[in-house]
């Protein structure tokens, strides 16, 4: 076990959804965590879910503190945390680091026990009512150096990533920014601005949604006070971004004005390309598989059926979509297999009793 489990224990100030998942996990290991929040009903929640317990007054030294703040007082509070606690190594969880570095170096905070990190995880739902203690298995936790970082901290960081299952990456702050508001931040406004057109629909419209907008809307579901202390830090890369996106945009728009069907093609094959880099599940570059698509009747336990019957016919599971129509007694369960396979599965879920629609190739 790594030295943040064995030396705690380990204070966690901020017991939202982040701040709670790391307190469940670090209680799985067995370390002793000490809550902190200024809200008291937040602070209660997580307490009673086995996050952590309260201070009291005979509490040592703390060897790690976690800060899990808005990011709008995040840097307040590690500087106050770093001023209170002289012997431990301060971390925070916030999503944006150039602007928490910069203002604890402006307040001459001691940089060489602080280590900024970002775990890249989370839901849509927030609070210590959504914390999960799993929230970050096999998940990318980025590790910023303060400039000053001592050894001993980065140690301390990157030992509390591993502990909770993560996979530690190392980056600099701006490079940090740059890439979240790529893969996360400009996401997260694209989802809200779709999502906001349909405020107004027709019952009859919504109606005929399916998977497809769903996918796109998911995470419009966010925090919207949170949303808006994390973009405002991270403005100008931000800022890039949606000005390319609205360039992208004017041009379909004097695609579709001008009737160029190679114009709009073109839209669809940028995107394309730009799916085509997201890494597949074990990183890399994304693999091919072969997609089957089973009906899956709505009803308690035959989605769980489903995916046993596909383990006891000897085929992995490489990626699943559930799509479930308003009103229609079955789902549509689309099994993403290495190629090669879904002959096999195919025969074997027949067999079994279940109706396959098809299969297709996909990247």
């Amino acid at each position: 076990m790594s030295p943040v489990a064995t030396r705690g224990p380990v204070r966690i100030v901020g017991t939202g959804l982040l701040g709670s998942s790391v307190g469940l996990a670090l209680r799985a290991l067995g370390v002793d965590v000490i809550l902190a929040d200024p809200s008291r009903t937040a602070l209660a929640i997580a307490r009673d879910m086995g996050a952590g317990r309260l201070p009291s007054d005979d509490d040592g030294p703390v060897a790690l503190v976690v800060v899990a703040a808005p990011p709008d007082v995040v840097a307040d509070v590690v500087a106050h945390e770093l001023s209170a606690h002289p012997g431990a190594v301060v971390t925070d969880v916030a999503s944006v680091k150039t602007s928490v570095r910069d203002a604890l170096a402006e307040a001459g905070a001691d940089l060489e026990r602080y280590v900024g990190s970002h775990p890249m995880a989370g839901r849509e739902r927030s609070g210590p009512t959504a914390a999960r203690g799993q929230l970050f298995a096999a998940r990318p936790w980025v590790i910023v150096d303060s400039g000053r970082s001592s050894d001993e901290a980065l140690l301390a960081v990157r030992s509390l990533a591993v502990d909770l299952g993560a996979v530690p990456v190392t980056m600099d702050a701006e490079g940090h920014d740059g890439a979240v508001a790529l893969v996360s931040h400009l996401p997260q406004v694209a989802a809200s601005l779709v999502a906001a057109r349909l405020a107004g629909a027709q019952d009859e419209a919504l109606a005929l949604a399916g998977q497809g907008l769903r996918d796109t809307t998911r995470i419009a579901a966010s925090d919207a006070a949170l949303w808006a202390g994390i973009l405002a830090a991270n403005a100008a890369p931000v800022r890039e971004l949606l000005v390319g996106l609205r360039e992208d945009l004017d041009r379909a728009i004097d695609a579709l004005d001008a009737g160029s069907v190679a114009g709009l093609a073109r839209t669809i094959e940028a995107g394309n390309q730009g799916v085509g880099r997201i890494p597949g599940k074990h990183g890399g570059a994304p693999r091919a598989f072969e997609v089957v698509t089973v009906l899956v009747p709505d009803t308690p336990g035959e989605l769980a059926r489903l995916l046993v019957e596909i383990g006891e016919a000897g085929v992995n599971v490489e990626d699943l979509l559930l799509e479930h129509s308003p009103g229609q007694p079955v789902g549509l369960a689309s099994i993403s297999v290495l190629p090669g396979r879904t002959g096999q599965l195919t025969d074997v879920l027949a067999a079994r009793g279940w109706r396959v629609a098809g299969e297709e190739q996909h990247a």
